[in-house]
C-alpha cells in the first residue's frame, strides 16, 4: 500500500487514472503523478510514473494512460540493442502499433478510447502535419501516422514492398515480432534515404559541372588539397589514430548522422513534443511513502477487550465523582443515568421497525426456501 503526502492536494482527476491503470493492469500497480516529462515504468518495481498532465482532455488522458499500461503489461523487460542494429524510434514505432492492438483486443471499450483520442489530437495537430504533404514523408513516419490516426486521415501507402512492411508491424504479436518488422522497416526507410542522397550528389554536381573551369584546375585543387589534408594528418601525433572516440571520430560521426544521415521519425518527435506542452505547471510535487507492514495481532483489539476498557473507564470516573462528592458534602449521582434513559428510549422506538424486518426476513427466506423446493421437484 503507498500513501501520498502532498504539499497541496492532488487532483481527483490524478487518483481515479491511479484506478484506472490499475484496473486495466490487473494487478496493483504503483501509479506515481510526478513532475516528469515523459511517462515511464519500472518492469522490476512495478511502478509506473506519470507526468501531470492537467492541460490533457478526459479522453487524451484516457489514451495516455491506457498506452503506458500496454507496455506494462506487453513490451518485455529486455536489452534489445544486442538482437538488431535498429534507432529506438524505429522500434517504438512497431511496438506502439502492437501494444494499442493488444490493449484494444483485452479491452474493447479501449478502442473508442483511442480513435477519440487520436482524433483529438490529430485535430489539434500533435503530429504537426496540417501543412504538409504526407506523401513526401518516409515509411516510418507514414506507418506512425496509418496506425495511430489512419482511421479518419488518409496516409499513402503505395502497393509491393511499403504495403508488405505495413502488413508485417500489423501482424506482429510478440515483441520479437516488432523488431523483426522494425528492422525491416529501418532498412525500407534508410534505402529510401540513400537513394535521396545520391540524388541530391548528382543534382549539386550537374550544377557545379555548370561552370567553365578546365578539368585539369579541377584535379590541380584536389590533389592540393589532398596535399593539405595529408600535411594535416602526418601533423597529428601517430597515437592519435588508433585512438578510439577521439575529436575526429566524433565530428565524423555527426557528419555521417545529419548529411548522410541515418533516417529519422519527424512525426514521433512531434508528438513526444506536444504532449510534453500537456504537462501543467504545478507549483507542488507529490511525494510517495509506503506504509509500513503492521502486525495486525497486536493493532486491532477485541470487541470484548474494547467494551471492558469502557467498562473500567465509567467505573473509575463514577468513583471518583462519588469520592469528590463525599469529600465535599453533596449527594453524588449515577453520571451515565441520563445516557442510559436515552438509549432504552432509542431501543424501545425501534423495537417495533426490527421486528418487522425481522418479519419481513422470515418471510422472504420461507418463500426462497419454497421455491428452491419446487424447482428441485421440477428437476428431478
Amino acid at each position: 500500500m503507498i500513501g501520498t503526502y502532498e504539499t497541496k492536494p492532488m487532483s481527483i482527476r490524478h487518483e481515479i487514472k491511479s484506478q484506472l491503470a490499475k484496473l486495466l493492469a490487473t494487478e496493483d500497480l504503483v501509479v506515481e503523478h510526478k513532475k516528469v516529462q515523459t511517462a515511464c515504468f519500472n518492469v522490476h518495481t512495478r511502478v509506473l510514473t506519470l507526468p501531470l498532465w492537467e492541460k490533457a482532455s478526459n479522453t487524451v488522458y484516457d489514451l495516455l494512460v491506457g498506452h503506458e499500461v500496454g507496455h506494462a503489461l506487453f513490451t518485455p523487460d529486455e536489452d534489445w540493442l544486442d538482437k538488431v542494429k535498429v534507432p529506438p524510434q524505429f522500434v517504438n514505432v512497431v511496438e506502439d502499433a502492437r501494444i494499442e492492438k493488444l490493449m484494444k483486443r483485452k479491452y474493447a471499450g479501449l478502442a473508442k478510447t483511442f480513435y477519440n483520442g487520436y482524433k483529438e489530437l490529430n485535430e489539434d495537430d500533435f503530429f504537426q502535419i496540417e501543412e504538409e504533404d504526407i506523401s513526401t514523408f518516409n515509411l516510418a513516419d507514414r506507418a506512425n501516422l496509418f496506425f495511430k490516426i489512419g482511421n479518419y486521415s488518409s496516409i499513402p501507402i503505395e502497393d509491393g514492398e511499403e504495403s508488405e512492411i505495413i502488413n508485417l508491424i500489423a501482424a506482429s504479436e510478440t515483441f520479437a515480432d516488432a523488431l523483426i518488422a522494425a528492422e525491416e522497416l529501418y532498412k525500407y526507410c534508410k534505402k529510401e534515404k540513400e537513394q535521396e542522397q545520391k540524388v541530391a550528389d548528382f543534382d549539386s554536381h550537374e550544377m557545379s559541372g555548370g561552370s567553365q573551369s578546365p578539368a585539369n584546375d579541377i584535379v590541380d585543387t584536389n590533389d592540393s588539397s589532398s596535399e593539405q589534408e595529408g600535411e594535416s594528418n602526418n601533423s597529428q601525433p601517430q597515437e592519435d589514430e588508433g585512438s578510439y572516440g577521439g575529436t575526429a571520430q566524433g565530428d565524423q560521426t555527426q557528419v555521417n548522422s545529419s548529411e548522410d544521415g541515418e533516417p529519422e521519425v519527424r512525426t514521433a518527435d512531434s508528438l513526444e513534443e506536444k504532449i510534453r506542452d500537456l504537462v501543467g505547471n504545478a507549483p507542488y510535487e507529490n511525494t510517495y511513502v509506503e506504509i509500513p507492514k503492521l502486525n495486525l495481532d497486536t493493532v486491532i483489539a477485541k470487541n470484548s477487550e474494547v467494551h471492558t476498557e469502557i467498562d473500567t473507564s465509567f467505573e473509575h470516573q463514577q468513583k471518583l465523582h462519588n469520592n469528590h462528592a463525599k469529600d465535599h458534602g453533596y449527594d453524588s449521582m449515577n453520571l451515565y443515568q441520563e445516557s442510559d434513559a436515552e438509549f432504552k428510549k432509542f431501543k424501545t422506538s425501534a423495537q417495533k421497525e426490527v421486528n418487522y424486518l425481522v418479519k419481513e426476513f422470515e418471510c422472504r427466506k420461507q418463500q426462497i426456501s419454497m421455491l428452491v423446493h419446487q424447482l428441485l421437484a421440477l428437476v428431478f
